[in-house]
């Protein structure tokens, strides 16, 4: 990355490389501290999971050690080199810590506008990570957030999270990580994000890894209709080396970029037309001498005519 924000494109980097029209890839991965399902500590194996998705954005759960030190568990370097995917900068985090409070934000190419990190309200130690982004087919807010197993603290969390958002028509958002939420009715915690996110009740099981039934990570985009699929990445890699499966979506940000143009467009018109002087009504003795003037004969004078 260059002083200026500008993420370097990894010429080696392997497919996920959206041209031009394309949706770009985003994905989430809590990764357990690199420990899988057969309690075996290998990021080795995670690189290889990443590498698999091939993302154009990734956000990481769990990255770091979560006390102590706060190690990052990850060799990113290397990451960068096989993916050429680029963690975005962070103000604030422990010196041999790789993100805020485990939760890494990578990005393939593009430049970074700004990046700011969210303490999240609760009884366990959780954050969020904000970043804005120029991607190569528009701008971009992602959120990458690991929300706490208590329903109370998610319900909190939630409400920092939209807080910490202001509600940009012509920013396009998207919300990717572990909600730890699995409920799908009226219990669920990320209720409240509906009426911006779209219906939280769509959802793509990935825990446990080996069989998932629970929706517990999620990709989330205001407006909702920018992401065209979404899914888990199962293979017999990522079956075993996290508890969690990747999840991984398409969105569309030139959708986005249409609709502003066309936002802009409309308000562009009402300002004209408010602008535009108010046509002064038109007496009745107007009306009547125009009338006369393109000869035209008033309704009651034909039919006297036509009766005479």
């Amino acid at each position: 990355m260059h002083a200026d924000g500008q993420i370097e494109k990894h010429r080696g980097s392997r497919g996920g490389e959206a041209t031009s029209g394309d949706a770009l890839l985003f994905a989430s991965y809590n990764v357990h501290k690199c420990v899988g399902l057969d309690r075996r500590f290998d990021p080795e194996r995670v690189h290889r999971v990443i590498t698999e998705i091939s993302p154009d954005v990734i956000a990481l759960q769990e990255a770091d050690r979560r006390f102590g030190d706060r190690l990052g568990l990850l060799d990113l370097p290397a990451l960068e080199r096989e993916t050429g995917l680029v963690p975005i900068p962070l103000t604030r985090r422990r010196r041999l810590g790789s993100g805020w409070h485990g939760n890494v934000l990578l990005v393939k190419s593009g430049s970074v506008r700004g990046v700011h990190q969210i303490d999240l309200p609760g009884l366990e130690p959780r954050g969020a990570v904000v970043a804005d982004l120029d991607l190569p087919h528009g701008k971009v807010r992602v959120v990458a957030a690991h929300l706490g197993l208590l329903r109370q603290s998610r319900l909190a969390q939630v409400r920092a999270i939209l807080a910490a958002l202001p509600h940009e028509r012509d920013e396009p958002t998207v919300l990717l990580g572990d909600m730890n939420e699995w409920r799908k009715d009226h219990r669920s915690a990320l209720g409240s994000l509906a009426p911006g996110f779209g219906p939280v009740s769509t959802f793509v099981p990935s825990f446990p890894a080996v069989f998932p039934v629970f929706a517990l990570d999620r990709i989330l985009a205001r407006p909702y209709h920018l992401i065209e699929h979404v899914e888990a990445h199962v293979t017999p890699l990522s079956r075993v080396a996290s508890d969690h499966l990747p999840v991984k979506a398409r969105l569309r940000l030139d959708v986005a970029a249409c609709a502003h143009e066309a936002m802009q467009r409309h308000e562009h018109g009402k300002k004209k037309e408010a602008a535009a002087p108010a046509a002064e009504p038109i007496t009745l003795a107007e009306r009547r001498r125009a009338r006369r003037s393109a000869g035209l004969v008033p309704a009651r004078a034909l039919a006297r005519l036509r009766r005479g």
